[in-house]
């Protein structure tokens, strides 16, 4: 089989069984893809947010490399215990990711060898023509030669580092689960009651953790555990709770996004995929009328847009997205379009906008928009 996986992080790798030395195994191919040599081309936005590779990001055509970059994320944490991308905020993450802003801060990092080193920068290299491949990296001194390069000093503060790690990845998805569970069980009631009931599922989770570790660490004479197991749990409830909101309104902006891209690339095929056949608007174009259906956006698209030339640039504004249940949103921004009129001239636009967008089928469609100020289309 040829392809590529899509999610690889550090929950989907398992040991073959409990003995030393045993192999390595790679599980969950819900996201795989078969990719044929060096394929690129854009398959979608998916895999893990730390573990997504520049080019996803950027929503650029992928191949095989993303998989060596999130192997390059995963052996960075294997040596130190943390990422080497993190942020609250998944906005500033993705913007770290894209820049590859890492590095090897000390103390943890001053007893890593060079070739460690050298392995994990060939692997996060952002540009993936320029990336390590798999075989090179089998090839990799670090790897083949490890008993002569790699460090045999025992990493004791890695170990506990990584279990901190996993510690509060595992009660993160537990309590996401709790949180899955408990929705699918209660269809009729309201999503802002649902996410009520699961802080209060996430508490009693926190409580039992806690209990159970003060009881360990009395019974160790060891107090300082408590504060760590006390840290621990409140920082994975806090995130388990916090993440859901953030990054579900972050999927509306992308869609957001990816569908003006369409519009500025006078793409009515990948529009049209975008948006739900029976779209409403209402749009200065429509002159106060409301519209329905594809066929008044594909004069447009076929006389102007796929027509045009020259750059268009376009950034949201303010957006502020209202999530309306587990399959329905609105979002709200100002969109100023930059671009060359027809005496080679620069030019802006502003327009106020408003998308609602309904989930199906586990896709994201627009279902209806309205537009005011200038046209959605800039006349050049």
């Amino acid at each position: 089989w040829s392809g590529t996986h899509r999610d690889s992080d550090p929950e989907n790798l398992l040991l073959a069984s409990k003995c030393k030395n045993a192999a390595v195994k790679l599980a969950d191919f819900g996201l795989a893809i078969e990719v044929q040599g060096d394929q690129q081309a854009w398959f979608g936005f998916a895999g893990t947010p730390g573990y997504l590779s520049p080019e996803v990001l950027r929503k650029e055509a992928y191949g095989k490399p993303v998989d060596i970059w999130a192997c390059g994320v995963i052996l960075y944490i294997l040596l130190v215990g943390y990422p080497p991308f993190w942020d609250e905020d998944q906005h500033k993450l993705y913007q770290q990711i894209k820049a590859g802003a890492y590095d090897f801060p000390s103390p943890e990092w001053d007893t890593v060898t060079p070739e460690a080193k050298n392995l994990i920068n060939q692997m996060l290299t952002i540009n993936p023509t320029k990336r390590i491949t798999a075989q090179e990296a089998l090839k990799h001194p670090w790897v083949c030669q490890r008993s002569t390069v790699a460090s045999m000093m025992h990493r004791q503060e890695t170990v506990e580092c990584l279990k901190k790690f996993n510690a509060r990845r595992k009660l993160k998805g537990a309590i996401l689960t709790t949180m899955l569970v408990s929705r699918n069980f209660s269809g009729k009631e309201e999503w802002e009651q649902d996410f009520e009931r699961s802080c209060t599922v996430c508490m009693y989770v926190l409580c039992v953790c806690v209990c159970v570790c003060v009881c360990v660490c009395v019974c160790a004479c060891a107090c300082a555990c408590v504060c760590v197991c006390v840290c621990v749990c409140v920082h994975a409830c806090v995130c388990a709770c916090g993440c859901m909101f953030p990054a579900r309104k972050q999927e509306i902006i992308k869609i957001t996004e990816q569908l003006i891209e369409a519009v500025n690339n006078g793409d009515f095929e990948a529009y049209a995929k975008i948006c739900d056949p029976g779209l409403t608007s209402f749009e200065p174009e429509a002159l106060g009328n409301l519209v329905e259906g594809m066929d008044f956006h594909r004069f447009y698209f076929e006389n102007l847009l796929s027509k045009n030339s020259k750059p268009i640039h376009t950034t949201i504004l303010n957006p502020h997205v209202h999530l309306i249940g587990e399959d329905g949103a609105c979002i709200a921004y100002i969109r100023l379009t930059q671009f060359v009129d027809g005496q080679g001239r620069p030019r802006s636009s502003q327009s106020e906008e408003t998308r609602v967008w309904h989930r199906r089928d586990s896709r994201w469609q627009n279902v209806h928009f309205h537009c005011s100020g200038a046209p959605a289309a800039p006349l050049q």
